[in-house]
């Protein structure tokens, strides 16, 4: 038996209410889904028949109960981890090779993430194999899941050594103010990934074609003429390999930046309803929500190497959290591991940011594509991607990055009076 300590117990009553409060918030939207389930929203019923209104409800119904599953499983491997000891039976395990701190603290962070890799992977195939093929999503194929498994695992061990070297030797020899240049050293190699991505990473995982000449390129040549946005290209992506989900993008930023177009989303929308999709996505650049979002990430990053260095000298915070080892890398991993317990609430504030640039990003869409043409292309997209139409609005404004749909589609239609 586990003896906690007062401040252990503090972790586990967030962790509980944490818990509780998703829990609620996925049965309040599940009943209100289940509830709209057998009639279709009137402003969407010429459109959208019962038959995929119901599919919808069930698609989202499936997800929640699956979701508060493994959510449940995620909070008894958090404990696992913390409490039960399981971080530093980890830290033990490693530190018989007796490698030096950096090495050692490299060795502990990749075996942390193999396991919690290995943990993960029946979520993972459940969702893909059973869910999105229940449903009729799911073009994944078990080479192909099992090819980006390795390729995702080479990549992240490309990337992720030399990450991981660079910040554990920045705690270890920068000093008191190691998590400043920890945070510059992380900004610029996000930075350098982002740059990269679309010409080098991307294509490993996905095949990229040049947009066909015709009126769909036609039109967004014009849209991008009208409103003064430079791209490195035009590109369709093969994303039917792997599911029927729809999507548009933009990919990289500065003069690497690319437009991309999803195979699904070609084949469903007309001309005009991707323009109008693409002039939405153009309206987060002009509107400069990209790089806004960009500042907000930083920032936070920033705030939490600050709270990171602050707490890495302190003994409250390991015993808090059931760990008896203060080594720089235990700190890392610690502390990445249960900041999302204290940082859950402030989900609805990150949540209502977004939405408000999806309205603005509409707004752009309206003024200089077609209103009328992006509520058809959204009405056909809720639809292919099987979206409910009728979340609960207090999840919705907890969680969603989009407004719900109808509310969506009726500020929209103010751009056609």
């Amino acid at each position: 038996m586990v003896e906690l300590s007062s401040l252990s117990k503090i972790f586990l009553a967030c962790i509980c209410l944490k818990g509780l409060t998703e829990s609620y918030l996925d049965k309040r939207n599940k009943l209100h889904i289940l509830k709209h389930r057998n009639e279709v929203p009137e402003k969407f019923a010429a459109n959208i028949t019962l038959e995929d209104h119901q599919k919808a409800a069930d698609y989202s119904v499936t997800k929640i109960n699956v979701g508060n599953f493994f959510n449940f499983i995620g909070y008894i491997i958090l404990i696992a981890w913390t409490l039960f000891g399981g971080l530093d039976l980890l830290n033990n395990w490693v530190l018989q090779f007796q490698l030096g701190p950096i090495a050692t603290g490299v060795l502990f962070i990749l075996a942390f993430v193999f396991i919690n890799s290995i943990i993960s992977l029946p979520q993972s195939l459940y969702t893909t194999f059973v869910i999105e093929d229940r449903f009729g999503f799911n073009k994944t194929t078990v080479k192909t899941f099992i090819s980006d498994l390795i390729k995702g695992t080479v990549i992240g061990l490309i990337i992720g050594v030399p990450l991981l070297f660079g910040i554990l030797n920045i705690m270890e020899k920068l000093g008191t103010y190691w998590w400043l240049y920890a945070w510059a050293f992380l900004s610029a190699f996000q930075l350098l990934l982002m740059w990269i991505y679309p010409t080098f990473i991307a294509p490993l995982f996905n095949k990229f074609t040049a947009l066909e000449d015709g009126e769909v390129k036609d039109k967004i040549l014009d849209l991008l003429k009208r409103t003064g946005f430079e791209s490195n290209g035009l590109f369709v992506m093969d994303a039917s390999k792997r599911s029927g989900h729809g999507n548009a993008y933009f990919t990289g930023f500065g003069k690497n930046k690319r437009i991309v177009f999803f195979d699904t989303l070609i084949n469903t929308l007309d001309a005009s309803e991707v323009e109008a999709v693409l002039a939405h996505e153009l309206g987060h650049f002009k509107r400069k929500h990209i790089l806004k979002m960009m500042i907000k990430a930083f920032a936070m990053s920033f705030i939490g190497f600050y709270i990171l260095g602050a707490l890495m000298n302190t003994q409250w915070f390991y015993e808090m959290h059931g760990v008896h080892s203060n080594a720089n890398y235990m700190t890392l991993i610690l502390f990445t591991l249960v900041s999302g317990v204290y940082t859950f609430f402030i989900t609805p504030i990150s949540a209502w940011s977004s939405r408000k640039y999806e309205f603005e990003a509409d707004e752009f869409a309206a003024n200089n594509s077609s209103a009328k043409d992006l509520i058809s292309a959204l009405v056909k997209m809720y639809k292919d991607n099987a979206s409910t139409l009728t979340p609960d609005p207090t999840y919705s404004a907890f969680y969603h990055s989009h407004p719900p749909a109808l509310i969506r589609v009726k500020f929209l239609e103010t751009f056609l009076k």
